[in-house]
């Protein structure tokens, strides 16, 4: 069974087609990243497999269930960590995940939030507010709150936007070993992120999705000379780039 299988799916706001008939399979297991320039459709698509916009057509399938018809059951499936840091700032780290586990309605969230705290080395920083951390910190936080569920399909969008080079890549670490456990689906506009984590690639412009493939596939793809020059050349499709 693939983690994903959208079936043509389009979303309007009014005139505006946000995401156009957009169709694409995700195996289980590894690191998609989804790219586009803004106003591409990333977050609207994003959003839709969330279960949190339902698709003005079409439809997609997370494991089966369908966010269409089955939101609740796709929610029970999926970890988000969005771009904002989503953390309670007046509670320490390990009172966050407390909380988090305590909302999903596990019967021992003390001992899922230890887990999570010993697999993402937040044992320093466990017992401080999270408002102090620095933004690394809170990074990682907010990622370790999305896998409290041990969910089996986690979105992260934009996860080291905003960090450091040293706090981006000690993100990178953390987000190579979720992948070997959950299917997780990227946002960045850090290409040399995607390059390095992603396993495919999927490259969105005007709401649809213009080309997919391993990173090398799409520099073979494009006849680049490098990955940001293949993005930019199927991205920039139709876009004044001069």
């Amino acid at each position: 069974m693939n983690a994903i299988d959208i079936q043509s799916i389009t979303k309007r706001y009014g005139d505006t087609l946000a995401v156009d008939r957009l169709t694409l399979t995700v195996p289980e297991g590894g690191l998609f990243a989804l790219l586009g320039v803004n106003g591409a459709g990333k977050s609207t698509l994003i959003h839709m497999l969330c279960g949190l916009t339902k698709p003005t057509s079409g439809d997609a399938l997370l494991l089966g269930k369908s966010v269409a018809r089955e939101a609740a059951a796709v929610h029970a499936l999926v970890g988000v960590s969005p771009q904002e840091t989503a953390v309670a700032p007046n509670l320490t780290a390990l009172e966050n995940l407390e909380l988090m586990a305590g909302a999903y309605g596990l019967r021992d969230a003390k001992r899922r939030a230890d887990e999570i705290i010993a697999a993402f080395r937040l044992g320093e920083v466990e017992k401080k507010p999270a408002r102090t951390l620095s933004g690394g910190w809170q990074r990682r936080l907010s990622i370790a709150m999305a896998l409290v569920s041990d969910p089996k399909i986690l979105f992260l969008d934009e996860p080291t936007l905003g960090l450091d080079v040293i706090a981006r890549r000690e993100l990178w670490a953390h987000i190579r070993r979720v992948k070997e456990k959950a299917t997780v689906i990227l946002t960045t506009h850090y290409l040399e992120e995607a390059e390095s984590l992603a396993d495919r690639v999927g490259v969105m412009a005007h709401g649809r999705l213009v080309a997919v493939g391993a990173p090398a596939e799409l520099i073979e793809m494009s006849g680049a000379a490098s990955f940001e020059d293949a993005f930019i050349a199927l991205a920039g499709e139709g876009v004044d780039l001069s």
